[in-house]
């Protein structure tokens, strides 16, 4: 398969569930990370392969880890400009076939030899490739560009400032394995589409990566950054998969002419970014106190949060942070510390770090998520907050819809 083949899955996917005209969708959106060459405009190719209308406009974003936010905010944009009354916002990423360059040296022979004409200039460009470190490959990573970084290693040192013990962590994420293990036993993570992957027999029914652990399993990992001092580990952290996610967005006037009966209402959201070095996976502690505020809410006003766990250390670091006298008012220009985010309402169907985190489809995943859990569990206002490469953030809020 190829990325856009996954999210023609979600687009189609979509459609069986919830049974629209397709030629009612105005523009769609889908946000990636990790681009395909031969589809950069991945969300026109998975329409047009989805058997959406050739008419209908399709457009890619990208914002690292907060891509499908970003494809959900965007289409907000459009329905609140007027400029359509449906659309769908979505996000794919395919790790198990990321693409791999040549070198850029081999790169350069390569478009040069299709300019060769003569035998005597194509024996030239073949012993330019002979050289030794021509074949060096161009392996991507998830690394800061302009730090160059390993994400892990900023973790780390985020639990080392913020004084997060390993113990800790593997307890948070021991936490998120078994509330999605609960969640999916009881039915409750509904949306995941089953879908057919070529060469295998059965189809893949519910997430694969949901397994929990004990605290003595967990501690015998060893660290996988800093080694041999380090806390991360494979366990508690977030860890790479494929996946694709989709969601209908529509005016309410719209929605009620259409016979659609809505989730939620997206009420408002914030971008935030900050120091890519030290506060790199921040964003949350500084976007939910602004999202807050301007709406005048506070954390008792909240009945689910949702927040993206690319580490446990990081969740953990984000609420300690939003705690803590000393950062918000060194870094927040607070006048004191934000509060404690209340546990029992954070992530009790489990997150990232137990469901996976497909880059560019986790935003979509945290959100469907927030408006199921409103629903299920009878509240009224939802927090969504991720982090995100560069030292950027993210927060939304979220109302369900009444009736």
């Amino acid at each position: 398969m190829m990325p856009h083949d996954l999210a023609r899955e979600a687009l189609v996917g979509l459609h069986k569930k919830l049974n629209f005209p397709k030629e009612s969708v105005g523009h769609i959106n889908f946000g990636t990370v990790i681009q395909e060459v031969k589809t950069s405009n991945i969300a026109r190719e998975a329409a047009l392969g989805a058997g959406y209308s050739e008419f209908t406009p399709a457009h890619t974003v990208t914002m690292a880890c907060i891509s499908s936010n970003l494809a959900i905010t965007s289409s907000l944009g459009l329905l609140a400009s007027g400029t359509v009354d449906v659309a769908i916002a979505g996000g794919v990423e395919f790790m198990s076939d990321v693409p791999i360059r040549l070198s850029r040296k081999v790169r350069s022979v390569l478009l040069d030899f299709q300019k060769a004409k003569t035998a005597a200039q194509k024996f030239a460009l073949f012993t330019r490739l002979l050289n030794a470190d021509t074949f060096k490959l161009d392996l991507p990573a998830v690394a800061e560009f302009s730090t160059n970084e390993v994400m892990g290693h900023s973790a780390d040192r985020l639990c080392s400032a913020f004084g997060i013990t390993r113990e800790e962590q593997d307890a948070y994420a021991i936490r998120s394995h078994t509330f999605a293990k609960q969640a999916q036993e009881k039915g409750y993570l509904e949306d995941v589409m089953p879908i057919k992957v070529p060469g295998n027999e059965k189809p893949i029914t519910q997430d694969n990566g949901i397994r929990p652990s004990s605290k003595e399993a967990m501690a015998k990992l060893k660290p996988a950054f800093i080694k041999p001092h380090g806390s991360i580990t494979a366990a508690n952290a977030s860890f790479l998969t494929d996946g694709a996610s989709a969601c209908l967005l529509a005016t309410e006037e719209k929605a009620k002419q259409m016979g659609w009966k809505p989730k939620a209402y997206l009420r408002d959201y914030i971008y935030v970014s900050q120091d890519p070095k030290n506060q790199l996976l921040l964003g949350p502690a500084y976007s939910t106190p602004k999202l807050l505020e301007r709406n005048n809410l506070t954390f008792e006003d909240i009945h689910v949060f949702e927040y993206h766990e690319a580490f446990a250390g990081q969740i953990l670091a984000n609420l300690r942070a939003m705690d803590s006298d000393y950062f918000c008012r060194e870094y927040m220009k607070r006048p004191g510390r934000y509060g404690n985010l209340p546990m029992d309402r954070l992530n009790s169907w489990g997150g990232s770090l137990s469901i996976g985190h497909p880059f560019g489809a986790t935003g979509v995943r945290l959100v469907t998520t927030a408006a199921n859990r409103l629903i299920r569990e009878n509240g009224q206002f939802a927090l969504i907050a991720a982090c995100a490469a560069g030292g950027q953030g993210h927060a939304m809020l979220v109302e369900r819809y009444p009736g």
